[in-house]
């Protein structure tokens, strides 16, 4: 079964997705060339769920692996730079409905910890110049917070701008996050016992794909 790292990556990336939106707005019609220039605004860029994926693989008994997924992400980065996401536990998705709500009631505790959140302080300047199917590679640390317990995270994921006002963001490789960082290894072990399992790996590979929108 997954741990909950498959979250902080996924906010991660986020936030460095955003920070590409903040590339050049389109440009305006110059009505007077004597007059001063209008300030530049930057605007707010929001995820697209609808076309956006976090997924990751789990491994039980050593050797049966099965995919997973987060069905519900939502998040933005601010002009500032400023970048958040939140990732619904709730709508974890292992395929089998048992499994679904063992990871909700016992691993993840959704009661009483419905979201994980991830944070970052990105430089909208240092994506600039990023145009219209160009990508850049570029390192991202990101603080991720689930159950009250927080981490930071590195990574790094290929911005492309597919259009003006769209970004999309991958990993260059699947990311690999263990238990571990959140404290989650005794959640894992009540996990594994009520699966009746021998074992269940403690770290698991995180894959996404994340789409940015403007406004």
């Amino acid at each position: 079964m997954p741990s909950c790292r498959p979250i902080t990556l996924a906010a991660a990336v986020l936030a460095l997705a955003l920070a590409a939106c903040a590339g050049p707005e389109a440009e305006a019609p110059i009505a007077d060339a004597t007059a001063s220039p209008a300030p530049v605004t930057e605007s707010a860029w929001t995820l697209d769920p609808a076309a956006s994926r976090l997924g990751y693989v789990s491994i039980k008994a050593g050797e049966v692996a099965e995919n997973n997924r987060f069905d519900t992400l939502t998040g933005s980065v601010a002009a500032d730079g400023t970048a958040s996401l939140d990732i619904d536990l709730a709508s974890v998705s292992t395929g089998v409905e048992i499994r679904n709500e063992r990871m909700r009631d016992i691993f993840f505790a959704v009661a009483d910890n419905p979201k994980a959140t991830v944070t970052a302080k990105l430089d909208p300047k240092a994506f600039a110049g990023l145009a219209v199917g160009q990508s850049l590679t570029r390192p991202l640390t990101a603080n991720v917070t689930i159950k009250g317990a927080s981490s930071d995270v590195a990574t790094e994921v290929q911005v492309t701008r597919t259009a003006a006002d769209r970004v999309l963001v991958v990993p260059t490789a699947p990311v690999i996050i263990s238990t571990d960082m959140f404290g989650l290894t005794d959640e894992l072990g009540e996990l594994r016992a009520a699966a009746q399992l021998t074992s269940i790996t403690p770290a698991v590979p995180v894959t996404f794909t994340l789409v940015f929108r403007r406004g």
